[in-house]
């Protein structure tokens, strides 16, 4: 292997294309690795999306096909979200992006014509399971308003906003000359221009007679044949909508008044009726008050009983902060239905696709701005139906995200057994109306969960197995919390405005079904599974103390001991005895010289908890307020079911909490756990008492007895195996009470003035202001930057977008004096950890448990944890904590750890068996440890371990306990890693990367050689950064909107099987058979009039349209080539087996009928010659 010089490697002054690794380890351990077989190879990895979950965004339009029975959904992005059966589902984007103003389905022909708002049309072929464009045809001089296509025809109308109505054939998609004029259409006496079309439609009755509709309130009966105005109507307020009675005798008008007329079609002079369906009628029998828009008007008709009239909009003007209702009016009877959100669209689903017949309605479709609702108008009440769509993930918006595959196969059972007594009542009794379209027939092998937390302080657990979407569980956190009534009771104390309980890291246990999240108010929870329910009469509470930065630069002492932990009476059950409190009591918001201090964010529950069968709560931890400074929004957090471990950092060091005695066992500053290899040397920022160095970290077999007092925890007893001596207890207990007291009143008050003068000033006068306070005192200089650092605090995640040269750090920093060099230094975080076993001294000959810390400035420490046994002795003993200082360097924040063994496979972390916490002692099975395949020993001179580091700049693979880099790879220069995974696939592991420039990458492990590198997605979105994921097997995920999950793969062998896993939106199914006409219509020509529109729209009696008008545009190919490419084999053949089996039948049917006839036939000549035989011999005059 290439060797390089080690100092040019830790420079970064490698070229980022050489992915051969730089090679920081002697020959021997060069041979080593070589040794190791990598099976992951570059075919194995190939991008594509798979599918789109969710509400779409901003919804613009709907249409529905009454006989496959699917639902299509256009945004306002130029999205296109279509829907059968659940878990069919799918997504197709227009090129454009503009707005979806319509969609018309060719019902029952697997087709769909979208309008944009950019004055183009679009044919979408829907036979395929990915649907494509096959014509456009984009408008050069006028711009859309509105399109029809009647059924069963093939020539769309077009309306515009000049007035005027195009045809469009939809095969070809070529324009006819046939035109319809505005001026041709209203009358030649009017002066002013109608305004644009705002509705089509043709008489059910007779497919010659059009119906246009102007917004100016005119409504023109055009006669396609003859080419003029049969009648015209005219009313004095603008129309919104128009729908026909199935006779085609009357039809009713929505407009802007509030009103609704109804008009006879041969009486054109007045409406046959006016109504104001949410108007207050005088009794004077003066004109009703007008009231809003009636949006949308639809007449349905039924066999039995009195027509349906739906409408939306048209409520009175002083029902001021109603919510948007749709009204639906039967005989009678009026119903007024409130929705959640305000109504963009509705559809009535009927029984029969023909016009002219009687609808009989069973439901309403309504689109909302942010929900889709059906309703049953079969049943007494209106229920609605129980939506199989996974459109609630935006119930409250998503804060943060966690992707699970190949997850254990008991989970989703267990989930789905405790989530289902969740579910609502009193949903429709029906299956769901939107029934269109066939599954997949490939499924793949391992299960996912897709877990999500969101604002409301919520966590959804989502079945996202074989491309589907199902919540399964639904969790909420912020029960364990008061809840302030109104505004006026909001705590002082808190330190967002908004979503105080809001979600902001996840970790999650499968196997053991542990669930640890934090919230932005700074607190953690952990969360236990039981399948029985609970009353917790008191929540267990743990405050941490995590001090500030002000009392770190103040302290002319070492050690380090500036943090505590505050026990609390809701710790009273725990078998450890507790630390007295060493500040002042939590029921003191403030402290005596007017400070919030020991005080936490939000206020824990005081009343009982009934906590139902799931996840219920262990133990919540809370960071406190010190000295008038708020605690810090948590920034990495994980946690360990066989260690009963919790560990969580910020940007003011690191805690970690044994959640099964409910004690801290350690609460450090970043500067502390680096010891005397701190790489920054930070120095005073005020010619101060020197700090002593905190040296003595565990590194081998040097140890000195001050840093293990501070290693150990605070309710260790005889049995510590860091310090056994009682006296160095009280006297850890002494320091800890005189280091809270060191704060003088006069710089409190200092700091608090300071606080309000900071707090007016503007963000980009910031620096200036601080350099026109440097005649203040020290302290007060340094108060005034500790309060703007505070100001301008974020979260690590955005923090890594925003301030890029901050985190792109080389290992020799400058020491300016100015402000800015202070506050980049100090803005350092706990970024990443990860327990695992592992050799984390290079003395070390076989692994132990550990806990990896990585920084926001590449740094990362190890910390060994000395864990009893046995469970009797993990209960009743605490557990030690060891440092080995600095173990590696890197380039950016730490973003992702992970371990591999001897044969470069992926160590799985350890974790406990998942048992019922709830069980009686009896019957509960003693825990069991599980550990990954232990590692053999280490001989001297062999790594048996790699851990692989990787950050927002470069990777590199590391040789434990020798502690040598085997690899290093520079991943990018010019941007930075957002999200890290280290991946199994099923031909081996790998590390997946995406970066800020919208590069998704993969490396082999462990030798970091590049696989994949797809420049597939820019990062435009503080979101997408928030939630992309990427998970086993091939899978990984981001929030692409509000409202919507992408799914994405890298694998190919998902890619290959990607066709076959999709579902079919179109079936082939029969149409339903057209109204019987009856004897009397047919015989006096009543019934509805066809219409040969090849004859009257077809080139050669309409002409060719003008060429300016519109261009044609293409599709990505033809039809017979999309059907070529629409599926696969097994489409294509349950196809061709439905079509045989309808032939067969058919030609049953045929033959039965030709039996019948011949049978008739035969009987009828009998009785003709027995009749024959009967008159043969008589004379005219005896008949």
């Amino acid at each position: 292997m290439k060797k390089f010089n080690i100092r040019k490697v830790l420079d970064g002054l490698t070229a980022s294309s050489s992915s051969s690794s730089a090679a920081a380890s002697p020959p021997s351990g060069s041979r080593e690795n070589d040794m190791i077989q990598e099976t992951l190879q570059s075919e194995h990895f190939q991008l594509c999306k798979t599918l789109r979950h969710g509400f779409p965004y901003q919804p613009s339009s709907m249409a529905f096909d009454p006989v496959q029975k699917i639902l299509a959904i256009g945004t306002q992005n130029g999205a296109l979200r279509l829907f059968g059966r659940a878990g069919v589902e799918c997504y197709c984007q227009h090129e454009s992006g503009s707005a979806v103003i319509q969609l018309e389905f060719l019902v029952n022909e697997g087709a769909l014509v979208s309008a944009l708002a950019d004055d183009s049309i679009h044919l979408w072929n829907l036979r395929q399971k990915i649907p494509a464009i096959l014509h456009s045809l984009k408008f050069n001089r006028e711009r859309i308003t509105f399109c029809h296509l009647p059924f069963q025809s093939k020539w769309l109308y077009v309306g515009t906003e000049r007035g005027n109505i195009h045809i469009v054939n939809v095969e070809s998609f070529t324009l006819s000359g046939y035109v319809i004029m505005w001026n041709k259409a209203i009358e030649l006496s009017s002066k002013s221009h109608p305004g644009p079309v705002v509705h089509i439609s043709d008489n059910p009755m007779d497919e010659g007679k059009l119906l246009i509709g102007f917004e100016c309130g005119i409504v023109v009966l055009w006669d396609l044949k003859s080419k003029k105005a049969d009648y015209r109507y005219n009313y004095d307020e603008a129309i919104h909508s128009v729908a026909w009675h199935h006779e085609g005798k009357q039809f009713v008008c929505s407009h802007s008044d509030g009103t609704l007329t109804t008009w006879n079609v041969r009486i054109p002079a007045k409406p046959a009726q006016i109504i104001t369906p949410h108007g207050k009628q005088p009794k004077d029998g003066k004109k009703p008050e007008p009231c809003k828009p009636i949006l949308k008007v639809e007449y349905k008709t039924t066999r039995v009983g009195e027509p349906f009239m739906i409408l939306c909009g048209g409520l009175s003007y002083d029902t001021v902060g109603r919510r948007a209702c749709l009204t639906v009016m039967h005989g009678k009877s009026t119903a007024v239905l409130e929705m959640d959100y305000s109504i963009v669209d509705f559809l009535t689903l009927c029984e029969t696709p023909y016009p002219n017949d009687f609808q009989e309605p069973y439901a309403v479709v309504v689109l909302l701005e942010k929900d889709l609702v059906v309703i049953d108008l079969a049943q007494i009440g209106y229920p609605i139906f129980e939506n199989p769509y996974p459109l609630s993930i935006h119930e409250s918006p998503v804060t943060c995200c966690e992707y699970y595959a190949d997850c254990p196969a008991e989970i989703i059972p267990a989930l789905y057994s405790v989530g289902s007594k969740q579910k609502r009542q009193g949903f429709s009794k029906k299956e769901w109306p939107i029934s269109g379209g066939n599954w997949g027939q490939g499924t793949l092998s391992f299960s996912e969960i897709i877990v999500t937390g969101h604002a409301d302080g919520s966590i959804k657990f989502w079945d996202s197995s074989a491309l589907m979407l199902q919540v399964l569980y639904k969790l909420k956190t912020a029960k364990v919390f008061e809840k302030p009534r109104s505004k006026e009771e909001k705590s002082t104390t808190d330190i967002v405005d908004e979503d105080p309980f809001a979600i902001q890291i996840l970790s999650w246990c499968p196997e053991s079904r542990v669930l640890c999240v934090a919230g932005v108010s700074a607190h953690v929870i952990v969360y236990r599974f039981s399948k029985q329910e609970v009353t917790t009469e008191e929540v267990q509470l743990l405050e941490v103390r995590m001090q500030c930065e002000l009392n770190e630069v103040e302290s002319p002492e070492g050690g380090g001991e500036q943090a505590s932990a505050v026990s609390t009476p809701g710790t009273s059950s725990s078998p450890q005895t507790s630390l007295p409190q060493s500040h002042p009591s939590t029921s003191s918001n403030n402290s005596s010289d007017g400070l919030r201090d020991n005080v936490p964010c939000l206020k824990v529950r005081s009343s009982p908890l009934k906590q139902s069968p799931g996840y219920q709560v262990e133990l919540l931890i809370q960071l406190v307020w010190v000295s008038g400074e708020p605690p810090q929004q948590i920034t990495s957090l994980a946690v360990n079911s066989a260690y009963g471990l919790v560990a969580f950092g910020n940007g003011n060091g690191l805690a970690v909490v044994d959640y099964l005695q409910k004690t801290l066992l350690l609460n450090m500053s970043t500067a502390e756990l680096y010891g005397s290899t701190d790489p920054h040397h930070r120095q005073p920022r005020s010619p101060r008492k020197a700090r002593q160095p905190s040296a003595g970290f565990c590194d081998g077999n040097d140890a000195s007895a001050t840093p293990e007092e501070r290693c150990k925890s605070p309710t260790s007893g005889s049995g510590s195996p860091c310090n056994s001596d009682e006296d160095s207890k009280h006297k850890f207990i002494d320091r800890v009470m005189s280091k809270s007291k060191r704060i003088s009143k006069t710089v409190a008050n200092d700091f608090a003035k300071i606080s309000r003068k900071i707090n007016m000033i503007a963000d980009q006068k910031d620096e200036r202001r601080v350099r026109r306070h440097c005649s203040l005192p020290i302290k007060k200089q340094q108060s005034c930057v500790k309060e703007m650092k505070r100001k301008h605090a974020a979260s690590f995640r955005e923090t890594s977008l925003c301030d890029l040269n901050a985190r792109d750090n080389s290992f020799s920093r400058s020491r300016s004096s100015s402000v800015t060099s202070i506050d980049r230094e100090s803005r350092e975080v706990v970024s990443s950890l990860y327990f695992c076993d592992s050799l984390s001294k290079k003395s070390e000959t076989l692994a132990v448990p550990s806990l990896w810390v990585g920084t926001s400035l590449g740094g990362m420490m190890a910390i060994t944890l000395s864990v009893p046994s046995t469970p009797e002795q993990r209960m009743q003993q605490p557990v030690a904590v060891s440092f080995c200082g600095s173990v590696v360097r890197l380039k950016g924040g730490i973003l992702r750890m992970a371990q591999l063994d001897a044969s470069g496979t992926l160590l799985p972390h350890v974790y406990e068996p998942w048992y019922e916490p709830n069980a009686p002692e009896e019957e509960r099975e003693p825990p069991r440890r599980r550990r990954p395949t232990s590692p053999p020993s280490s001989q001297e001179n062999q790594d048996c371990q790699y851990i692989v580091v990787c950050s927002e700049k470069q990777a590199k693979v590391v040789a434990l306990p020798s502690q040598n880099f085997i690899y290093e790879h520079n991943i990018t220069e010019a941007s930075f890693v957002l999200r890290a995974d280290v991946v199994t696939m099923t031909s081996g592991v790998g590390l997946a990367c995406f970066c800020a420039n919208g590069h998704i990458m993969t490396l082999s492990l462990p030798s970091l050689r590049p696989l994949l590198d797809v420049n597939y997605l820019p990062l435009t979105d503080m979101r997408i950064a928030r939630t992309f994921c990427f998970s086993n097997q091939g899978q990984a995920m981001y929030l692409t909107s509000p409202t919507e999950i992408q799914r994405i793969t890298y694998s190919q062998e998902t890619c290959d099987n990607l066709q076959e896993m999709l579902g079919e939106l179109f079936t082939p199914v029969e149409t339903p058979e057209a109204p019987n006409r009856g004897f009397f219509k047919g015989l006096f020509g009543g019934g509805a009039q066809s219409l040969d529109r090849e004859d009257l729209f077809g080139e050669v009696t309409a002409g060719k349209a003008s060429r300016s008008l519109a261009q044609h545009i293409p599709g990505p190919g033809g039809m017979e080539g999309m059907k070529g490419a629409a599926s696969g084999v097994v489409g294509e053949l349950a196809r061709a087996r439905i079509a045989l089996d309808e032939r067969g039948q058919k030609l049953g049917e045929l033959e039965e009928r030709t039996a019948a006839m011949m049978s008739s036939a035969d009987s009828f000549s009998k009785h003709a010659h027995d009749i024959m035989l009967k008159y043969k011999d008589k004379k005219w005059y005896q008949l």
